[in-house]
């Protein structure tokens, strides 16, 4: 299992991706964010972070496999 730091090192550049070569994909980027749990005292776990981190993927591999004409 990743680390923390590991999860958002790939969160970090899997979202640079998608900012710099898949620029119409950012405007889903905000519909992914983490869902932060509605206490006092949020967590954000490494299982929220994987969570994240794998839809992001699935977003940008979906979109490759639907447009291979853009896909780099």
């Amino acid at each position: 299992m990743k680390t923390e730091k590991e999860l958002n090192d790939d969160i970090l550049k899997i979202t640079m991706k998608i900012k710099s070569e898949f620029t119409e994909l950012s405007k889903y980027l905000e519909e992914l964010a983490v869902t932060i749990p509605d206490t006092e005292d949020p967590e954000i776990n490494i299982k929220h972070l994987q969570n994240y981190y794998d839809s992001l993927e699935a977003l940008l591999k979906k979109y490759e496999t639907n447009h291979k004409d853009v896909a780099k």
